[in-house]
């Protein structure tokens, strides 16, 4: 495709205006004023052409109410689908509202087959594309009558199911963590060329990723008030993610071990704190247009919206996006200071996109200390922690985790029913056969050694204890601390 191309841009309230133009300078307004004055909102994604100029009925659809309504990342990637389909067409000569059924296979062969193509995709990924387009062309049509929804009649390409599940074994992980985010050598002693700023930070948040199971974008979503104190005694802590910050809106329970739990206080305490101040002394936070002032309800699965007007809002955490997680701001003596947990070193909060440039950088780093087919995705601790209560339940089945007497192993059955039950609880998925589908290949044949590699260690009794201490039919030992 040639260097002039459809674009993505977004709207932003939180940046300086910076340079405008002069028939906009002489206005009265501000530039966030003048984008909700057409109708803009904040993070709203809009489409240049390769003329520079918008098409109206396309960033139309992008800000329309069937966008507004679907979650961060999905109204992400149909506006990546959906820039990919005009720009697409421009090497054809075509406009979106002129194509036929003949571009539509065209477009499928390029994406799927094409040898020119150097940047082919899976048919799963395809299907993304499809269903953006046929969002797009089905809002289209239903309101100008020259459009043709050439999409009307293509389902999503049949694909055989590959899990693509690649997971690290405990050691791993902290190998990878050591040395591409903490500046260690191969040796495990300190890099004394490391130059790296954030790494408590990056490892509070990687660890979390492989403690908890959540998501990057779950993950990258908590907010101060949603995490547990520290307490004597635990090695777990009960969570929960917001429906409105899960995939697929189902939000579900999900365990911090106290490791994970300790490391983030550390960095509130430490790296995040200086950047808040930081922040704070440059005025940072005082030029956010879209800020909104909150604090925590009495009620702590609740937060308080204050209002200029003094007509406060309180609002479960559960109904909060993200997006506007990372407007939220304390009122201290100190001044501002964002309530999500996530910062950038500028003190701003962090958009969950650049923690997919902390693990590049941290898998340039590996390979560039010789280690060539060492690496690591967001998704692959997410596959370890499935692996890691995948191994912990065969082995109780199995009669086979030495630290695991017989009654705490019959606790363990009687909670969960099977391991796949137990792995599908820990994910937090829906329903079991999600589970299954994504990782029952995988798994299937795994050595016993492999599954006591993953379950090494884990204090099993503990876990039962303190996780379903108050659950309604579980039953404790009375007697117990249990704190």
């Amino acid at each position: 495709m040639s260097a002039a191309r459809w674009r993505i841009h977004r709207y932003r309230f939180d940046l300086p205006d910076g340079d405008v133009p002069a028939v906009l300078a002489s206005r009265s307004e501000t530039l966030p004023e003048l984008i909700k004055a057409v109708g803009g909102r904040d993070g709203q994604r809009f489409l240049l052409g390769p003329n520079g100029f918008p098409d109206l009925r396309v960033n139309d659809f992008l800000g329309s109410a069937r966008m507004r309504n679907m979650a961060q990342t999905s109204n992400r990637d149909y506006a990546t689908s959906l820039a990919l389909w005009l720009n697409f067409l421009s090497t054809r000569g075509q406009e979106w509202f002129t194509a036929s059924v003949d571009d539509v296979e065209e477009f499928q062969f390029w994406r799927l087959t094409d040898p020119a193509n150097p940047e082919k995709v899976a048919a799963s990924t395809f299907s993304k594309d499809i269903a953006a387009c046929k969002k797009f062309y089905r809002w289209a049509a239903s309101r100008y009558p020259d459009v043709v929804d050439v999409f009307a009649d293509v389902g999503p390409p049949r694909a055989k199911r590959t899990a693509g599940v690649k997971w690290l074994d405990p050691a791993a992980i902290v190998r990878w963590r050591d040395v591409g985010l903490r500046g260690r050598g191969l040796d495990g002693r300190r890099d004394q060329s490391w130059r790296g700023r954030n790494e408590q930070r990056d490892s509070a948040f990687v660890d979390g990723l492989y403690g908890t199971g959540l998501r990057l974008t779950e993950w990258g979503s908590v907010v101060l008030p949603e995490l547990p104190r520290l307490a004597s005694g635990r090695s777990f802590y009960t969570c929960r993610l917001a429906d409105k910050c899960a995939k697929g809106g189902y939000g579900h329970p999900y365990w911090m071990p106290v490791a994970v739990l300790r490391a983030v206080r550390a960095y509130i305490e430490g790296a995040r704190a200086r950047a808040v101040r930081e922040a704070q002394a440059a005025h940072r936070y005082d030029t956010i247009d879209a800020r909104q002032i909150a604090r925590p309800a009495g009620r702590g699965s609740h937060v308080v919206l204050v209002s200029e007007n003094g007509q406060d809002v309180q609002r479960p955490w559960n109904l909060i996006d993200p997006e506007l997680r990372r407007r939220l701001f304390y009122s201290t003596a100190q001044g501002l200071e964002p309530m999500v947990l996530w910062l950038n070193e500028t003190g701003m909060p962090r958009d969950p996109h650049g923690w997919h440039h902390t693990f590049e950088n941290a898998n340039r780093r590996i390979e560039a200390l010789g280690l060539s087919n060492f690496s690591c995705t967001p998704h692959m601790h997410r596959h370890s922690f499935a692996l890691k209560w995948f191994s912990i339940g065969k082995l109780v089945y199995m009669a086979r985790l030495g630290s695991v007497g017989e009654e705490s192993a019959n606790d363990f059955r009687s909670q969960f029913g099977d391991t796949w039950h137990l792995v599908q609880t820990m994910l937090g998925h829906a329903r079991v056969e999600t589970t299954k589908n994504v990782y029952l290949e995988p798994f299937r044949n795994l050595d016993v050694e492999i599954l006591l590699a993953h379950a090494d260690g884990f204090p099993l009794k503990e876990f039962l204890a303190q996780v379903f201490r108050q659950h309604p039919n579980v039953a404790s030992d009375p007697v117990g601390t249990g704190s």
